[in-house]
C-alpha cells in the first residue's frame, strides 16, 4: 500500500517535515501527523526529516507492457451533426507533423458521421478513417462511446490518441485513459516528438500556469492528449486522399440519452479561429480607451481579443478573453496593447504566427515572446495609428 509512513518512536515533533509539505498535509500534535487525504507523495518530508523518521512507500510497479505493436497516431474526429468539430481538423494537421516525424501513418476516428465528411478529414492530413456510421452514434454520447473506440484501440493499437478538450472531449477522454490503464494529458499547448525516444512530449501549464511542464507516458499506450480549440492552425492540404476503414456496427445501443429536439443558442463571435486579433490589457488604462482599441479593429478588420483583468472588469465579454482560462488562439497575426504576458496568457497565444507586442515595459514577458515590439505608451500608439489610418483615405 502506497504512503507516507512516520515511525511515531524516532519523531521528536521538530516540525520541519510540517514546513517542507506544499500541500499542508502534516500537522504537529506532540508529533507528526499525515492527513493521507490531502498527501501527494511527492516525498520532501521523507528528505527534511533530520531523524530519519518518515519513509514512503509505494506500490510496486507492474511489469511493463510490449509496447512494440502500439504504432500510428490516432485523432478522435468528434463531429456535430455529422460534421466535425474544428478543433479536430486542427489536430489533424499537428497529428500529421507527429506521424512525419515517427515515420507512421496518421488516423482519425469518425463515430456517427457519414462518409461525406472523410474527404474533409483526409484534406486536412488524415492517411486513414476509421468510420462507424451507426445512427445510435450520431448523438455524442460517453456510455455509447466508450465500449466502441475501447475495442478499436484494443484492436488496432495506436501509440498516440489526441481529442480536442471540448466539453464531450473532456468527458470522454478520461473515461478511456482509465479503461485503458493508460496516461492522459489535460489541456496541452504543445506536442512534439522526442528524437531520441521516440515518445510524445506533451506540453501544459501547471501550478496555476505558473509553470509549463512537459510530460511524458513511457510505459503505457496508448499516449493520450487534449487540446484546447485555437492552439494549432487547420491546414487544409487540397488532397482529400484518405482511405475508409468501415467499423462494424455495435450490438444493439442502449442509448441512455436521447435527443427530443434542438434550440439553437445566441451564437458570439468566436475569436478561436480569427485570422487577425488586436488584443488589449491593462496597460491601455481605462475602459475609454478601449474604444481606441475597438475602433482600430473594427478598421484593420480584427477581431477583438482581451486579457483575463479586462473582462473581470466587466470591460468585455467573456468570449473575448484570450489565456490559459479563455480561448487558445492561433491567428496568423496577433497585436496585442498593454499585455504584460503572464504564463497563463501566453498559454494561450503560442500557436500565433506573428506577434506584435506594444507595451511600457521592455522586460515585459509578452516583448520577449513577440516577433516584434514596440516599447511605448499603448494609449498613444493607438491614437496614432488611428491618425495614421485617417490620413491615408
Amino acid at each position: 500500500m502506497s504512503g507516507i509512513f512516520i515511525e511515531h518512536s524516532e519523531c521528536t515533533g521538530c516540525g520541519l517535515c510540517r514546513f517542507s509539505c506544499p500541500s499542508g498535509a502534516i500537522e504537529l500534535k506532540d508529533i507528526a501527523q499525515v492527513d493521507a487525504a490531502i498527501c501527494t507523495l511527492c516525498g520532501l518530508c521523507v528528505d527534511s526529516c533530520p531523524q530519519g523518521a518518515i519513509r514512503l512507500k509505494k506500490e510496486k510497479a507492474e511489469t511493463a507492457a510490449d509496447l512494440t505493436p502500439w504504432k500510428g497516431v490516432w485523432v478522435f474526429a468528434e463531429q456535430k451533426q455529422g460534421q466535425p468539430v474544428s478543433v479536430v481538423l486542427e489536430l489533424l494537421s499537428k497529428g500529421r507533423e507527429l506521424a512525419d516525424s515517427l515515420k507512421q501513418p496518421l488516423s482519425a476516428v469518425l463515430l456517427g458521421g457519414g462518409e461525406a465528411a472523410c474527404s474533409l478529414l483526409g484534406r486536412h492530413g488524415a492517411d486513414m478513417v476509421y468510420l462507424c456510421s451507426c445512427p445510435g452514434l450520431q448523438l455524442p454520447d460517453e456510455q455509447t462511446y466508450l465500449p466502441v473506440l475501447a475495442a478499436l484501440v484494443r484492436e488496432h493499437k495506436p501509440s498516440i490518441l489526441l481529442f480536442g478538450a471540448t466539453g464531450f472531449g473532456r468527458s470522454l477522454a478520461p473515461r478511456l485513459a482509465a479503461h485503458l490503464k493508460t496516461g492522459l494529458t489535460a489541456d496541452c499547448t504543445g506536442l512534439e516528438i522526442d528524437a531520441e525516444t521516440s515518445l510524445l512530449k506533451q506540453t501544459r501549464p501547471a501550478f496555476g500556469g505558473n509553470l509549463m511542464a512537459t510530460i511524458v507516458c513511457a510505459s503505457r499506450r496508448p499516449q493520450m492528449a487534449t487540446v484546447r480549440p485555437g492552439v494549432f492552425p487547420a491546414v487544409d492540404k487540397g488532397v482529400p486522399g484518405a482511405k475508409i476503414i468501415p467499423v462494424p456496427e455495435p450490438d444493439p445501443i442502449k442509448l441512455l440519452v436521447r435527443l427530443l429536439s434542438e434550440e439553437t443558442a445566441g451564437q458570439a463571435e468566436s475569436i478561436a479561429a480569427a485570422p487577425f486579433i488586436l488584443s488589449v490589457g491593462r496597460g491601455i488604462g481605462n475602459q475609454k480607451n478601449l474604444k481606441l482599441a475597438q475602433e482600430l479593429a473594427k478598421r484593420l478588420g480584427a477581431q477583438l481579443g482581451a486579457s483575463r483583468p479586462l473582462v473581470e472588469e466587466g470591460w468585455l465579454p467573456y468570449h473575448h478573453q484570450i489565456g490559459q482560462t479563455g480561448c487558445s488562439v492561433a491567428p496568423r497575426l496577433l497585436m496585442t496593447f498593454g499585455i504584460s504576458g503572464a504564463v497563463q496568457h501566453l498559454a494561450g497565444i503560442g500557436g500565433a504566427q506573428c506577434i506584435v507586442a506594444v507595451n511600457s515595459d521592455p522586460e515585459a514577458p509578452i516583448v520577449a515572446a513577440a516577433h516584434y515590439a514596440v516599447v511605448g505608451d499603448c494609449q498613444e500608439i493607438l491614437r496614432e495609428m488611428l491618425a495614421k489610418l485617417d490620413s491615408v483615405k
